[in-house]
């Protein structure tokens, strides 16, 4: 058997198998059934037949360069002449091959399974995103009515975007969304009031994703923050709903002082980080 002195490895998917400038064959993807071919060479008399594997490689350059050129300068009246050129090149390397041995066909599965298990680099993803608040109290009119909480802000936002109205989050790409919010409660009516709080996709309730708060006390202040996790499409949205027992109960807003920040009634971050779905 004939050693391989200079071995191909084999190669990656994402390399075209025709040169697109000439329509020949890709120096790759010669290089490597020029090995196969030099692998299963059995004899002296079949290898001092077959043309050298630095001679075939100079032979294609040199055609390569001049297929590029007629190409390049006729790119209509040169086709049957490259077609002419590719049809020789095949020729001058067509060799009849023996049978592979078993140890060379196991190389070739072991290349072939390493290659599946490192397939070629994905196309970079860039993440969604969007952080809202709103700046403002938001009452409810009447008891045991569904509102949404609007929002008046965007802090950060790309792909993810504030809707009309503006309780509507749009998302502009297939994923599964992680949906946080931060509300903060006011009671200032005393009594044990409550208040519910759920999750609407596209004008529908999502099942099983309410949670109910019961604030205490006149003036009392207590802070809902959750999360949900949302599988939506391209232009779908979604709204954070909210219900109270008692109109006392509402979203309150506190302004900046000299010492913290301002205090908003809705925060909300979302983000599509939690999957790797492809564009």
């Amino acid at each position: 058997m004939v050693a391989i002195t200079n071995p191909t490895q084999l190669t990656p998917p994402r390399v075209d198998l025709l040169d697109p400038r000439t329509g020949a064959i890709s120096r790759e993807w010669y290089r490597f059934f020029l090995s196969l071919l030099t692998a299963t060479q059995t004899t002296q008399a079949e290898t001092e037949l077959a043309p050298s594997a630095n001679a075939l490689l100079a032979s294609y350059d040199a055609m390569l360069a001049d297929l590029t050129q007629t190409a390049e300068s006729a790119p209509d009246s040169g086709a049957a002449e490259v077609d002419a050129k590719v049809d020789a090149l095949a020729q001058a390397a067509g060799v009849t091959p023996t049978a592979a041995s078993e140890s060379e066909i196991a190389d070739i599965q072991t290349q072939l399974q390493a290659l599946a298990l490192s397939p070629p680099p994905k196309e970079f993803i860039v993440p969604r995103y969007g952080s809202f608040y709103d700046t403002t109290d938001q009452t409810a009119a009447v008891i045991n009515t569904a509102y949404g909480m609007t929002f008046n802000t965007t802090d950060l936002s790309f792909g993810v975007t504030i809707g009309s109205p503006t309780s509507r989050v749009y998302v502009d790409r297939a994923n599964t969304y992680n949906i946080q919010f931060s509300a903060q409660f006011i009671n200032t009516g005393g009594g044990a009031n409550r208040v519910w709080i759920w999750l609407r996709k596209n004008g529908t309730d999502v099942a099983n994703s309410t949670t109910v708060l019961r604030i205490e006390g006149n003036n009392t202040e207590d802070v809902a923050a959750w999360n949900f996790l949302l599988q939506m499409n391209a232009g779908d949205y979604f709204e954070l709903m909210w219900e109270v027992s008692d109109t006392a109960l509402s979203l309150h807003a506190d302004p900046a002082t000299a010492i913290h920040p301002a205090v908003p009634s809705i925060i909300l971050t979302v983000t599509d980080n939690v999957s790797s779905l492809e564009v």
